[in-house]
């Protein structure tokens, strides 16, 4: 059966779809047309860009939590967690505001992707800017293969993720520059010796939150507290262009001979 494919601009990035059952048929279409009318809704309510957003007037005192819709809550509480969980390396709250984006980016794409297996598509990825969720196989007898850009070299890859329904997100300054703030200063942080820093999984949301996480923390720390992190894996890259990975990492790629 033919795939589907469809990248959509949106939420700042493009949103990739490879949708490997169903492709030719009316239920994917109407499924990928769902998990699009998603992804725009999520742009509309959490975008820090756009003033009238519901997540922008929460900010500014202008709009009460209970009158939001429920998924801002809900946004709210896992970076909530998040940050208890990081020993709050993590935070919706780091900087001038409220910004939730570390959330809201990978746990979009992975309810865009819940979206796709409840219409029963089965073997896909969503893949956005290159955090990608994926569902089953692309083929029966072969896993999906997913690119860890390499921060230092760009087009080229840093190692090679294999899996069925796994989940890839990574974080780092080389394409969007020091963006990611450390929540105890409101300061850009610099990775702490690290170029990027990319986790595995079963879940895209708590894969990105991780990342963005570990990134902050930087260094020997980034390394032993993604250790601690049950169902996660991480590899990361320094700026020396050597590499570091947790002990399970191996399961899903095959590694260099750097670490």
């Amino acid at each position: 059966m033919n795939a589907l494919r469809h990248a959509e601009p949106v939420m700042g990035t493009v949103v990739s779809f490879d949708i490997r059952d169903g492709g030719s048929g009316a239920a994917a279409r109407e499924a990928l047309r769902q998990a699009v009318r998603w992804l725009h809704r999520v742009d509309a309510v959490f975008s820090t860009y756009r003033p009238d957003s519901q997540v922008s007037r929460l900010g500014r005192g202008e709009l009460a939590l209970a009158d939001c819709d429920p998924e801002v809550a809900e946004v709210l509480a896992l970076g909530e967690r998040a940050e208890r969980a990081s020993g709050g390396w993590f935070s919706v709250r780091a900087g001038a505001g409220l910004d939730p984006s570390g959330v809201v980016k990978g746990w979009a794409v992975e309810r865009a992707s819940a979206i796709l297996r409840e219409a029963g598509c089965l073997r896909h990825s969503v893949n956005g800017g290159g955090d990608i969720q994926t569902a089953g196989r692309p083929e029966p007898e072969r896993d999906w293969q997913l690119g860890v850009a390499h921060p230092l070299h760009p087009g080229a890859f840093a190692t090679v993720v294999r899996g069925s329904g796994i989940a890839l997100a990574t974080s780092g300054s080389a394409e969007r520059g020091a963006h990611i703030l450390d929540p105890h200063t409101g300061a850009p942080v610099d990775g702490g010796g690290l170029a990027s820093v990319s986790v595995v999984g079963a879940s895209l949301t708590a894969a990105d939150i991780a990342a963005t996480a570990a990134f902050a923390m930087g260094g020997a720390a980034a390394r032993g507290w993604l250790e601690r992190q049950p169902g996660l894996e991480g590899f990361a890259v320094t700026p020396d262009g050597r590499a570091w990975w947790t002990s399970g990492f191996g399961r899903y790629a095959e590694l260099p001979g750097t670490g």
